[in-house]
């Protein structure tokens, strides 16, 4: 087999097996690269498996932006691309502010998004009633709607990309951890080990997520990638919530929520100053009773979803893989070894547009689909944070 420029396929290990992994598998794939995927414990046992589930263009950042619209191409046809229907539904997102300087900000990012011909627009308190029926405007001076952000299922996503990947050639193996990534003497990647053997390659994927920055040290780099806990529950609320309300976030307050299936709602939000680094390896996975209440509290000062009978379904917690900016490291930091990691919640969303660039740097030695020049590991060090400031915990 060769690949479409005609030279012999690139043999490509990607790390971790959740749905940025499985992305670039896919992508690889379709590229010409003989692809071998390899997943520590089960596919999507990671980060995707406990994903929210939102798909959103609006950012402060025009990569974010960018990475985000490239993807919802993806989203908006991946029933019949990949044959999976994905739930895939767009409520839009709703970002509420409680004060003036909130209010100007948003204003601000609306300009920058329309630039970028993506379709958000700021809202009056009454126009974001009329888009969140429950809304208690009087609390807000304005927000922003963006009409073609959205909702999916990550696991039904996961799926389609891991089935198409399998499909097109991948090679994909659950239980198998990378222990070493295997350099030569000129410090170009070579291959991987495994627990089990050595594995030959051009180019090792680091998807690894919340394990990201151990892979990393595989070959000396200290990425800061760090793995945050954040939480959600699925509760039935005291007046259903309809599935064509928005995304809605409280950005002065930190609660969000979103409409499930059958009247229900997913919320959450993170409240503490506390946010240490996480053991991926060992975390609770569940959520407080106290955290609960204070959800329901502030979704109470929010809407009138909620309040004292609103019943909790069932809550979890998972890992953000976070930055010091909340953007992602996506380049070849090495020769042959690719970063895409530290999505800081993002991750599931920006996944499309992210294996699609992958596979670029794989085979054209750049990209072309989005400039992601910035996203370099060595703008921390450089002094180059990128500014995103629609962050959702």
């Amino acid at each position: 087999m060769t690949n479409e420029y005609g030279g012999d396929p690139e043999n490509v290990v990607v790390v971790g097996g959740g749905i940025i992994g499985l992305a670039s598998a896919y992508y690889l794939e379709q590229r010409g690269a003989d692809v071998t995927v390899l997943e520590k414990s089960s596919i999507g046992a990671g980060n995707t498996g406990r994903a929210n589930g939102g798909i959103r263009a609006q950012f402060t950042s025009p990569v974010s932006s960018a990475l985000s619209k490239e993807s919802i191409e993806v989203w908006e046809s991946f029933d019949e691309q990949f044959g999976v229907d994905i739930k895939y539904r767009r409520p839009g997102y709703l970002f509420l502010a409680r004060t003036e300087s909130t209010a100007e900000q948003f204003r601000e990012n609306v300009a920058k998004q329309n630039e970028q011909d993506i379709p958000s627009r700021f809202v009056t308190p009454q126009e974001a009633k009329e888009l969140c029926p429950g809304l208690y405007h009087e609390e807000f001076v304005g927000g922003t709607y963006c009409p073609i952000d959205g909702i999916a299922d990550p696991h039904l996503a996961l799926q389609g990309f891991s089935d198409a990947a399998r499909e097109s050639g991948a090679e994909i193996r659950t239980k198998t951890k990378v222990v070493d990534v295997l350099q030569n003497g000129s410090g170009e990647v070579t291959g991987v080990e495994t627990e089990a053997e050595t594995i030959p390659a051009d180019f090792v994927v680091n998807a690894a997520g919340a394990w990201a920055k151990q892979v990393g040290k595989m070959v000396d780099i200290d990425l800061p990638v760090d793995p945050k806990r954040r939480k959600l529950m699925v509760v039935d609320p005291e007046e259903p919530v309809s599935e064509d309300v928005p995304f809605t976030v409280d950005s002065d307050h930190g609660f969000h929520f979103r409409p499930e299936r059958k009247g229900a709602a997913v919320a959450g939000g993170h409240f503490s100053d506390a946010d240490p680094e996480e053991d991926p390896d060992d975390f609770s996975t569940s959520t407080s009773i106290d955290w609960a209440a204070e959800v329901i509290e502030r979704g109470a000062e929010v809407a009138s979803y909620f309040g004292p009978e609103t019943r909790v379904n069932q809550g979890w917690a998972g890992l953000y893989a976070v930055t010091p900016d909340h953007h992602p490291i996506l380049e070849e930091t090495i020769p042959g070894f690719i970063n895409a990691v530290g999505f800081s919640g993002h991750g599931f969303m920006q996944s499309p547009a992210t294996g699609q660039i992958v596979a670029e740097i794989v085979t054209n030695g750049s990209p072309s689909l989005v400039d992601v020049s910035s996203l370099t590991a060595d703008r921390f060090a450089n002094g180059g944070h990128l500014r995103e400031g629609t962050v959702i915990d």
